[in-house]
């Protein structure tokens, strides 16, 4: 059984009952959507993981990259960055780990977080296959599914799945060159894969086989966007709507079988076509939940990514995504270290309460208002316990102190607030 199916059966299971209340909502309405397959719950059967909604008619959810890379194994950093995804209030967490142990990795992060775990498991292909046959390309299908059954083994609650290239997809590719080609690592692998051997991606040839190992530990799948464009120059092209029309297709089947599925989305966008981006996939997907990178909206930022992604990711969950996965400073530029994890948090978790004010969402409203009844009480630390991050207000105000205690060192004797308050009470 999955969500989906108890969902279908009109059966209210305990994750429903938990996301409803975490959302303001009555459980009946949320358990139809998870049966229409607009909502889903990424909980594996195998773990005990916190039960985090995401999809339509609830709050934007966050997510946090991190991971090992050849260049830099470091399991304790990796913790490290588990911790503050847990303090700053990430919604889920993936591990993109290349390098190392990958499953030992693996393991002690699922250990150290109750959040939704999700994984890109042919990155773990392609690594065992260069490791049993040196290079990636050469990887099957045995291969392929041994490494998702394991890791669905493991507790992995959502795996990206890049599904959608084909054959098709990359004759797509192919007639409509693009300036930076194929940006996806996952995307990679299976595009090379498909050119050198002449053959059908194993996701897609065997789509049926892959639903009956999500489904027996209730893995979501998040189907990859491989084709996603990595410059806004190849923004919503001939290959990115092909695979989204697969990936449409997919997602059917999914529905079909009980196995909960949310879309992955762009990339490097430009403002004006992130909202146009955002119906295309609603529209073909059938509302299926959407994960998107971003989107970047300028290619001039490199060190500050995780402002131009909160920009676009505002943007894109007002237009109709629900997922949003967080972008760092280091961003094309090198692996994220801690302080970058915390930055890219805060920055997507900023864009996602702006969209979901102007979305009217209840929950995101009732924090503003609490936040405005703080400020005009001068009371600072509640405006420090609800802000996003508490920590870096609270330091700042203690690093240039106002002789009022009321007011801060911006307008000291001159605080507006205060002012018109004191000429209230005469």
């Amino acid at each position: 059984m999955t969500q989906m199916t108890d969902a279908k059966s009109g059966i209210t299971t305990e994750e429903m009952k938990f996301v409803a209340k975490e959302e303001g909502m009555d459980v009946e309405t949320l358990k139809n959507l998870i049966a229409k397959g607009y909502v889903v719950i990424p909980k594996n059967v195998n773990r005990n993981t916190k039960p985090v909604g995401i999809g339509d008619n609830l709050r934007t959810k966050v997510n946090v990259n991190l991971g090992t890379s050849p260049d830099f194994i470091d399991i304790a950093c990796e913790l490290k960055k588990v911790e503050i995804s847990n303090k700053y209030g990430a919604d889920a967490i993936m591990d993109l780990s290349t390098g190392g142990n990958l499953p030992e990795i693996r393991k002690e992060i699922i250990k150290n977080t109750n959040l939704p775990i999700g994984t890109v498991p042919i990155y773990e292909v392609g690594v065992d296959a260069k490791e049993k046959y040196g290079r990636v390309i050469d990887m099957d299908e045995d291969l392929i599914f041994n490494v998702i059954e394991r890791q669905a083994k493991e507790g992995v609650d959502f795996m990206t799945l890049h599904c959608g290239i084909t054959k098709q997809t990359v004759s797509a590719l192919n007639n409509d060159p693009r300036k930076m080609g194929v940006v996806s690592r996952g995307g990679a692998f299976l595009t090379a894969y498909i050119m050198y051997h002449d053959k059908e991606n194993p996701l897609y040839k065997e789509f049926d086989y892959l639903l009956e190992l999500l489904k027996e530990h209730d893995v979501t799948l998040s189907l990859g966007d491989g084709m996603r464009p990595g410059c806004l120059q190849d923004n919503t092209d001939r290959a990115q709507i092909q695979e989204l029309i697969t990936l449409g297709e997919l997602v059917d089947k999914c529905r079909e079988k009980g196995v909960q599925v949310m879309v992955e989305g762009p990339g490097h966008v430009p403002y004006n076509n992130i909202e146009a981006n955002m119906k295309i996939q609603k529209t073909l997907c059938k509302n299926a939940p959407f994960y998107v990178l971003g989107p970047i909206v300028t290619d001039l930022a490199p060190g500050y990514d995780h402002i131009t992604a909160a920009i676009g990711g505002t943007l894109a969950a007002v237009s109709g995504a629900n997922f949003l996965c967080y972008v760092t400073p280091a961003e094309h530029v090198r692996l994220m270290k801690e302080d970058d994890v915390k930055e890219g948090l805060i920055a997507s978790k900023i864009a996602a309460q702006a969209a979901d004010v102007a979305k009217g969402h209840p929950v995101a409203w009732k924090l503003e208002k609490e936040m405005a009844d703080a400020r005009i009480k001068h009371d600072w630390e509640r405006q420090f316990e609800i802000a996003l991050d508490s920590n870096k207000p609270r330091k700042m105000r203690e690093e240039i102190p106002s002789k009022d205690e009321k007011a801060c060192s911006v307008c000291g004797d001159y605080c507006a607030l205060l002012m018109v308050e004191e000429l209230g009470k005469r």
